[in-house]
């Protein structure tokens, strides 16, 4: 059986953001996931097929919503290719 590791990080968010942004605390969860997969693949620090994992998506699909968010998916250089290869 293939086990996998994952960790739960408890975030703390007054009501008034929630009501604000009209979520309940899944939906702002969900949206925090997103956003932090998107961020770290945006500064190369998550691959993009490691933050489709994370989403449980298609890296295609991830690859999508990335470009959608003005993210630049690679510059040709070296590191880039490496780091979009490496799992591959």
């Amino acid at each position: 059986m293939n086990t996998i590791m994952q960790s739960a990080i408890p975030i703390t968010c007054p009501q008034e953001i929630l009501l604000g942004l009209h979520m309940d605390a899944q939906q702002f969860a969900v949206l925090l996931k997103e956003q932090s997969a998107m961020a770290l693949f945006r500064e190369g620090r998550l691959s993009s097929g490691m933050a489709a994992s994370w989403l449980g998506m298609p890296r295609a699909h991830f690859l999508i919503k990335a470009m959608q968010g003005g993210a630049t998916l690679l510059e040709n250089t070296s590191e880039d290719f490496r780091r979009e290869t490496v799992l591959l």
